[in-house]
């Protein structure tokens, strides 16, 4: 069953319950209402005939001065003795119970009540009576309830019919009401059915209004075009990756032909090769390093903690002293406070000190600062080419003035993803002087 048809099922089921309440309600309030007129009439006749004369004929029989009998009405007169005298027009006695014979004897007040008499159903009222010389009598007068009883018949079956109808009309309302209402869902199973068919996360679901459906349509799109660029970044990675790894490993697998082959070679040309071979090695073991540690960056990434960067950044200004010599670093730290992972903070202060040196030449200056949650570095080299400067932090990027360096660059692209992760920036801008500032702001620096 599906969930159309168990929600449709579901509203039929509501509605039936809501309908079979009311007609219940309904048919109560219309029998208390018809017994009500019956009740009044009964009591207004038993008045009416305790207020005038009442003779007893021989037999005894009972004359009340008025016509009696069928749909005009019953009179009984009981004793106090228990014994019920009836007019001529009636064949049949009504019941006399203990609470009649209480009536009768003084004992007990008046009451309505329904009994049977010649198969019919009747409403009784027993009133207290007595005679001109003193004796009291239950007087009891009834009047047929075939009218009511037929009415409420009718009553019934007009009921029955319309919470029927009321049911069938509920279930198809609930149909049409269920097919618009789950047609975002129908959408969103369509496109998840498509998206696991062909593999194409550029589909998209039309998200309408403000509800929990439109919400959850907006949400479906969001994971799409997040599983879209994930995947998208993915291809174009292992695309980079394979561009560049081509490079040092074709030339690395010719200097190795050359090396194991049979010819002899000079000694210069052969430490030559193998300082060309040590030297493709070391890049390409920089180049996968790089690109483990984007990908576990990706995948894994470390819990957030409340790291002090002035002492992060400390940390890798000596790391740099030691590693490039010939640089000159110097500090402007203040003492601020930020939230993340202190080993990825680190690593992208660390590349962009590595950056900064690399252009600076010997004996330059690298100037590092820390305030409120920003690193700034600047370095003095001949700095970066305008049309250069909206791509130094894409993968594998370099510019053409680059090409001649070592470096894989991942560095700086390293630098922007830890900057997303933080909810930050990180920006490239030509510096005062020559050269060019790098500025890494981390979201909730103090």
């Amino acid at each position: 069953m599906s969930f159309r048809t168990r929600l449709a099922l579901v509203a039929a089921v509501a509605v039936a319950l809501a309908v079979v309440a009311a007609s219940a309600v309904v048919y109560v309030v219309v029998r208390n209402e018809l017994r009500a007129q019956v009740d009044h009439s009964v009591k207004t006749q038993a008045q009416e005939i305790a207020n005038g004369p009442i003779h007893l004929e021989p037999g005894p029989l009972l004359d009340v001065g008025r016509p009696v009998g069928g749909d005009n009405g019953f009179a009984q007169l009981v004793t106090a003795l228990g014994h019920p005298i009836i007019t001529r027009e009636e064949s049949g006695f009504l019941p006399v119970t203990q609470h009649v014979l209480g009536v009768a004897q003084g004992r007990n007040g008046p009451f309505l009540s329904d009994a049977m008499v010649s198969g019919r159903a009747v409403r009784v009222v027993t009133i207290p009576v007595q005679d001109p010389s003193g004796h009291t009598y239950a007087l009891q007068v009834a009047q047929p309830l075939s009218g009511v009883n037929h009415t409420l018949h009718r009553v019934s079956i007009y009921l029955v019919l319309i919470a029927f109808g009321g049911i069938l009309v509920a279930a198809a309302l609930g149909l049409v009401v269920s097919r618009a209402a789950l047609a975002p869902v129908r959408r969103l199973t369509e496109t998840t059915e498509n998206v696991t068919e062909t593999g194409d996360l550029s589909q998209r679901i039309e998200a309408t209004g403000h509800d929990e459906l439109g919400r959850l349509a907006t949400s479906f799109n969001t994971m799409l075009a997040a599983l879209e660029e994930s995947s998208r970044a993915q291809r174009q990675l292992v695309a980079d990756a394979s561009h560049e790894l081509r490079t040092p490993l074709t030339s690395l697998r010719t200097n190795i032909e050359v090396l194991a082959g049979e010819r002899t070679l000079p000694p210069e040309d052969r430490e030559r090769l193998l300082n060309d071979v040590v030297e493709q090695l070391g890049e390409m073991t920089s180049l996968i390093a790089e690109l483990i540690e984007l990908a576990r960056a990706e995948q894994h990434p470390e819990e957030a903690e409340d790291v002090r960067l002035d002492l992060l950044a400390q940390s890798a200004v000596e790391r740099a002293r030691r590693n490039r010599p010939h640089v000159n670093f110097t500090t402007d730290f203040e003492e601020s406070m930020v939230h993340g992972s202190p080993s990825t903070i680190e690593r992208a202060v660390a590349n962009l000190l590595d950056n900064a040196a690399k252009w600076t030449p010997e004996g330059g200056e690298v100037a590092v600062g820390v305030h409120g949650g920003e690193v700034t570095v600047r370095d003095h080299g001949p700095g970066i080419a305008e049309e250069d400067l909206p791509y130094v932090f894409d993968r594998f990027y370099r510019a053409s003035s680059a090409r001649g360096l070592p470096g894989s660059g991942l560095g700086l692209a390293i630098v922007k993803q830890v900057a997303d992760a933080h909810g930050g920036q990180v920006v490239a801008e030509p510096a005062e002087g020559g050269g060019t500032r790098m500025r890494l702001r981390l979201n909730g620096g103090s």
